[in-house]
């Protein structure tokens, strides 16, 4: 299983990857909010932990940038020394999967991780988002297009995924800027540098392009008009 922990302790968090990583799992962290859904956006975890009270970002708006912004249900459970029943509430509608409060015991900690990734699991079996020949599996992370797999970094990755989710609708470039780095985009047009890639993978072998530019707003992900017009001849023929 590979986990996030954001988190700002450095104490806690070492006692976690000890704990963690003596039982095989695979742990990444964030000390602060935006560091933490950077990560969490573009990389694929089994879980998140979240601490409420971070540098720059608390951990409920950290919730609900996932949630709303970049439309991901990768489990979460808050871990946080807010015990007070109106914080689990406000936690719990802020998008968490569930709720510990510190202090708290790592076998604990370690079995809701396990139940939370477990439903997750089941959840996704069949999470698959395509247009036309394009697919993305949610679960596997495998992009194929007309049967062939093709090989994305994370970051193209995500950028595919937030695309085929709106699909035939724009996206805008602050949104898919936001779906990578969060509030920190890097200086420069990195963006178009992942679309470059994304392109080339995803449209450079195919008669067929999928990936349109809108000028002055960003990117849409469909079939062309004129190729389905085509297909649509094609059928009443």
């Amino acid at each position: 299983m590979r986990l996030l922990v954001v988190e700002d302790n450095r104490n806690l968090v070492a006692n976690l990857f000890d704990y963690f990583e003596a039982r095989g799992y695979t742990l990444d962290a964030a000390p602060d909010g935006p560091t933490g859904l950077h990560l969490a956006v573009t990389q694929r975890y089994d879980a998140i932990v979240l601490d409420w009270m971070l540098p720059r970002l608390d951990g409920r708006e950290v919730l609900r940038s996932l949630r709303e912004e970049a439309g991901s249900d990768v489990p979460v459970l808050m871990l946080t020394a807010r015990d007070e029943l109106p914080d689990k509430i406000a936690g719990f509608r802020a998008g968490a999967d569930d709720y510990l409060t510190k202090p708290f015991a790592l076998p604990e900690l370690e079995v809701r991780l396990e139940a939370l990734a477990a439903r997750a699991a089941g959840r996704g079996r069949s999470r698959v988002l395509q247009v036309a020949d394009l697919k993305l599996d949610l679960t596997t992370l495998e992009v194929s297009r007309g049967g062939r797999a093709l090989h994305l970094y994370p970051a193209c990755r995500k950028l595919l995924e937030v695309l085929l989710q709106s699909s035939p609708g724009a996206v805008t470039r602050e949104r898919l800027e936001h779906a990578l780095w969060g509030d920190s985009p890097p200086d420069g047009d990195m963006l178009r540098s992942h679309i470059y890639e994304l392109r080339r993978a995803v449209d450079g072998p195919y008669p067929v392009k999928l990936i349109q530019t809108l000028p002055r707003v960003g990117y849409r992900l469909a079939v062309p008009a004129e190729a389905a017009e085509r297909g649509h001849d094609g059928d009443a023929g």
